[in-house]
């Protein structure tokens, strides 16, 4: 009998090109699993607490793509993630009219991946946040220039964020 790690890498070496999600539906595990299972070059794991440092030093990146999916349903926002502070228990995204703005229950955020996989056969960076229960909260993918190449100076600073993992 094979072990859920083996059938993930099993899957994967099948069809490299499906998203975690689609790897822990297939499979009937959460995505946490799955993105654990990656190796070490496609993903960095960090503790949920780190949440509000990340997003504070994600604000100053520019343009990003954050998605929200839900059920098989995707939501995407284009633009530069907002600075946000502590109030009520939500770590608050103040964007102007016209761009991102919520809040955030930091404390649901068990766990975070940086997740370095081609997707759609293009190179990918996203920032994961997930819950206790393996399931992914939100993501946020770096952004591309007009030629849709990954922006150099987000590149860098998602590199920066990995050193996290080993302090």
């Amino acid at each position: 009998m094979t072990t859920l790690q083996q059938q993930i890498e099993m899957c994967l070496q099948e069809k490299p090109e499906l998203r975690p999600v689609e790897v822990a539906r297939h499979l009937g595990c959460s995505e946490w699993e799955v993105i654990c299972s990656l190796p070490d070059e496609l993903a960095t794991c960090l503790e949920g607490e780190v949440a509000q440092s990340l997003l504070q030093r994600m604000a100053g990146w520019g343009p990003v793509t954050t998605i929200v999916e839900v059920e098989g349903s995707i939501f995407e926002f284009k633009g530069s993630l907002p600075a946000g502070s502590l109030a009520y228990g939500y770590y608050n995204l103040f964007g102007q009219p016209g761009q991102m703005h919520g809040h955030l229950k930091l404390d649901a955020v068990s766990h975070i991946a940086l997740i370095s996989k081609p997707l759609r056969g293009k190179e990918a960076y996203a920032v994961s946040f997930f819950s206790n229960a393996g399931a992914c909260i939100f993501k946020v993918y770096l952004g591309r220039d007009t030629q849709g190449v990954i922006l150099h100076n987000q590149r860098l600073e998602f590199e920066k964020l990995k050193e996290i993992a080993y302090e």
